[in-house]
């Protein structure tokens, strides 16, 4: 069988690495952003790669879309839209959504698309910029077997993991769940890192601690080192995107009849630090809100 056509539809921090991937593993590749120098600066680093000016001229020549936006709004609008996918696609195309969505969103454009003869794959990613850069994302996939085994071959290109949670919606589902636990982990270890900084321990050292204790988690591992000792604070991952998740995840809880009082609480402190940071700022500063809170910066170093 020949590879099928691709199109890519936002070339952001997380698409654009993804979809460089694709191309230099030799998939036709037609490419779309709002920000037509994000798709021009790609297609001028990876030969071959077409830009599209609508989603609906992307559809025209692929048989497989991903899309890689900000919320699941986003992706209904490319979707659906006026001069959408279905204005372009031929019965059979498939839109692979890798985007963090909200998964009662993704039901209806699936259903959506279902009607015009166009399959839905939801494969939202963890791994970050960096796992982006690398191919080294891990993808959590909701959608029926038959289409998922279609959109297989590209997210063994771009990841390095792909888990089958159900449905269409399942991955998004896990998403937000995902981040949810990771936002209530990090905001934990900043507190506790401040605590131990006011006694006088050294926060590399507290680190190492947690790293080999049952305080383990992602953000220890390579978030602190990486972004808060090194005070460069710069994760590419946006603030109010986190805040956008933790309530994806709690209108889910909602919509299935489900308290969630540890989340609730997390989701108003990070709305505060979010109030605190600058507009677009890094999920980091919610690191400085936690040492502005206290008064406590986590420096490098101990007191003795």
């Amino acid at each position: 069988m020949s590879q099928p056509r691709i199109g890519f539809i936002g070339i952001g921090v997380m698409g654009a690495p993804m979809a460089a991937h694709l191309a230099r593993a030799g998939f036709a590749l037609t490419i779309h952003d709002l920000n037509r120098a994000s798709a021009d600066r790609l297609a001028s680093e990876c030969p071959g790669i077409r830009v599209a000016d609508t989603p609906k001229e992307v559809a025209e020549v692929s048989d497989i879309v991903v899309t890689m936006l900000p919320s699941g709004e986003y992706v209904h609008q490319v979707a659906l839209g006026q001069s959408g996918l279905t204005a372009g696609f031929r019965p059979g195309g498939l839109v692979l959504d890798t985007s963090s969505s909200e998964p009662w969103l993704t039901v209806q454009t699936a259903k959506a698309l279902a009607a015009e003869g166009i399959e839905m794959v939801d494969a939202p990613v963890s791994g970050a910029q960096a796992g982006a850069q690398a191919a080294q994302l891990l993808f959590m996939v909701g959608g029926d077997k038959e289409s998922v085994s279609r959109v297989m071959p590209l997210l063994h290109v771009m990841g390095k993991k792909v888990f089958h949670l159900g449905p269409v919606g399942a991955g998004h589902a896990m998403k937000c769940i995902n981040n949810l636990i990771t936002s209530l982990t990090f905001m934990a270890t900043a507190e506790g890192l401040a605590l131990g900084k006011k006694f006088g321990l050294d926060p590399e050292i507290m680190t190492d601690v947690l790293n080999g204790s049952t305080g383990m988690s992602w953000i220890s591992q390579t978030h602190i080192r990486e972004r808060i000792t090194s005070r460069k604070f710069d994760d590419p991952f946006k603030l109010e995107l986190m805040v956008k998740d933790i309530g994806i995840a709690l209108e889910l809880a909602r919509r299935n009849e489900l308290q969630l009082p540890l989340a609730g609480l997390g989701r108003q402190l990070w709305e505060t630090a979010g109030r605190w940071s600058e507009e677009g700022g890094s999920i980091s500063n919610m690191v400085r809100w936690v040492e502005h809170m206290t008064g406590t910066d986590i420096t490098p170093g101990s007191r003795w």
